[in-house]
């Protein structure tokens, strides 16, 4: 009990905190946590807006290419289960590398320094390696073309139907968040109107998606990986040079303070564990427990092990070997990638004169969610200008892409075709995969607006998490474990845990959960988990499970080993193998944490 409450209150101190309220959500008026638009206003020279240019020119490119390669659905869906590990390992990585991470992450870094590498290497590595070593087989195994498909096979029509349609709204909704946050740092930083970006952006992803499919939202999310990387890099190496190196930075490092309280002082900032600046417990030990099973546990797995916008890139894989090695491969870049996110937000809190006096009064202009523009205002000369805005757009589309890929994906197979429209040409669904993707990018400007009355977004994801992740989690880890676990219970715990987390919610808008941070946010996620289980567990002892002879595939004892097994491995170097590859990764991400412990 004592680690479980650890867990949670880890969770309520993750984030900033929420915002006030607003009237209303027009897009003319900045909700957001951004400074404005004066402070953080570009020059950019003609070579600037070149760069952007070609940047379009490639993306709309491997749109047209990816075209010619489409032939059946599954060629449009999951780009013909063709694509070699490393393309699908980088696409796994780029897809989660959204706005929301960049802007986020540095953030903290610039308010809680380095404890922010947990989300990295404690909140993320463990669980991807988890996917790729143990449910990677299930979902590529059992040929399924989505996570929701694998809950029809496990459960049945019950909760395949409640799973496909949750996840497809809560696609939607997640898309609205890229756009909107595009629209609103473009505003920012060109001065381009919110309602052009929104508009531009969501032209561009709908041209490529919707002539190429998954394989032109893959392509191109890697190379909006090189493109993010290319900004991010020399951002990192010119804030250094002007902090003198990693020595100077830690020397510059100073104590941030809120209300006139130190809430992280330098030693804090300069550690990673054991994490106290990032999780608020005085106690080291609780602490830890909170970091390991509050983040690396409850949000981590519940994310990373069920959610089909990342699954459905390793689905794309051209053999088990490389599916599994999919989110495996991915792990290496996911380690290293913090150090050129949140260790220029920590620049940017050493060196830029209004994030130093925020850092030290608590108060100014700006917000730590400033810090990555900052740093590109005052750090980046023109020329790589241009190059950090293209980073920063491929970051906003490789996330709303990945959103809506999954999207289409789900509403054809899962909706459309298993209770609309069946049986009829494979032609016919990649039409409907088409229009869907129309319909998705649509609705995602308008549910932008949604998210433009949270100041602080990650209130607003965490409150999806809860209405969606928890819940599927839950049920996916019972039933995958659990042999005995009914079909009924499937769906009653699933709809079960996400009515508990509704509940929650309104209660916190009601006012009568008055928590900070994120706090109603996490209590409604842990709700849905916790009555997921002990409704699917309750449901279970009444009902009538499924024959053995059905779960082989589905369950994990009634799985053959050979499952597990990697033919096209046998003889092949260590990294060719999953389960070697893995443990090198993992060995490095140990070897993480204690070097910057």
């Amino acid at each position: 009990m004592q680690i479980l409450l650890a867990s949670a209150y880890f969770c309520l101190n993750l984030c900033l905190r929420r915002g006030e309220g607003v009237d209303d959500c027009e897009m003319n008026e900045s909700t957001t946590t951004l400074a404005a638009e004066n402070v953080l206003r570009l020059n950019l020279g003609w070579l600037d807006y070149v760069l952007v240019a070609i940047y379009f020119v490639f993306v709309l490119g491997i749109g047209f290419i990816a075209r010619s390669q489409i032939s059946t659905s599954l060629d449009f869906f999951l780009s013909g289960r063709r694509l070699p590990a490393w393309v699908t390992g980088l696409a796994f990585i780029s897809a989660n590398l959204g706005a929301i991470e960049i802007m986020g992450m540095a953030a903290n870094g610039a308010e809680v320094g380095l404890s922010t590498m947990h989300y990295y290497w404690i909140g993320a590595v463990p669980a991807m390696l988890f996917l790729g070593v143990v449910m990677m087989p299930f979902y590529y195994g059992s040929k399924v073309r989505s996570v929701p498909e694998f809950m029809r096979r496990r459960f049945g029509p019950g909760a395949h139907l409640v799973n496909a349609i949750s996840f497809a709204l809560a696609q939607v909704l997640i898309a609205g968040v890229n756009l909107f946050l595009l629209a609103t740092v473009i505003n920012a930083l060109l001065g381009w109107p919110r309602w052009l970006s929104l508009i531009v952006a969501a032209v561009v992803v709908l041209s490529y998606i919707t002539l190429g499919g998954l394989s032109a939202a893959i392509y191109n999310e890697v190379l909006q990986f090189f493109v993010i990387l290319a900004a991010l890099i020399p951002l990192t190496v010119f804030g250094l040079i002007r902090v003198g190196g990693w020595n100077g930075l830690k020397d510059k490092v100073i104590d941030t303070l809120s209300d006139g309280k130190v809430t992280a002082s330098t030693h804090d900032q300069l550690t990673t564990w054991p994490g106290q600046a990032l999780s608020g417990f005085d106690s080291p030990v609780w602490s830890v427990i909170g970091i390991v099973f509050g983040l690396g546990f409850v949000l981590s797995f519940g994310y990373w092990t069920t959610n089909f916008v990342e699954v459905q890139r390793a689905m794309a894989s051209n053999s088990m070997s490389a599916a599994r090695r999919s989110p495996i491969i991915a792990t290496f870049p996911k380690m290293f990638i913090p150090f050129v996110i949140i260790v220029p937000g920590m620049i940017a809190a050493a060196a830029i004169g209004d994030m130093i006096r925020l850092k030290s009064t608590g108060k100014g202009d700006i917000t730590y969610n400033d810090a990555m523009l900052l740093m590109i205002r005052d750090i980046l000369p023109n020329g790589l200008l241009g190059v950090a805005v293209a980073g920063l757009m491929a970051s906003f589309m490789a996330g709303m892409a990945a959103n809506i890929s999954a999207f289409n994906t789900v509403f054809s197979y899962d909706i459309w075709q298993d209770y609309v429209v069946k049986d009829r040409p494979d032609g016919y669904y990649i039409a409907v995969g088409r229009v869907a993707t129309v319909a998705a990018a649509i609705l995602a400007i308008f549910t932008a607006l949604i998210a433009a009355g949270y100041s602080n977004l990650m209130d607003y994801l965490q409150t999806l998490f809860g209405f969606f992740n928890a819940p599927l989690f839950a049920t996916f880890i019972l039933g995958m474990f659990w042999k005995r676990m009914t079909s009924t219970a499937g769906w009653v715990g699933l709809v079960s845990g996400t009515l508990s987390a509704v509940f929650v919610f309104v209660l916190g808008e009601a006012g009568v959960l008055n928590l900070p941070g994120q706090g109603v946010p996490f209590i409604a996620a842990s709700a849905a988990f916790v009555v997921d289980i002990i409704v699917s567990v309750a449901v279970t002892m009444v009902t009538t499970p499924k024959p053995v002879a059905e779960l082989a595939g589905l369950v994990y004892s009634e799985t053959p080993r050979e499952v597990f097994q990697d033919p096209d491995g046998a003889g092949k170097a260590w990294y060719y193998r999953p389960v070697p590859l893995a443990s090198v990764a993992l060995a490095l991400t140990v070897i993480l944490n204690i070097v910057f412990h």
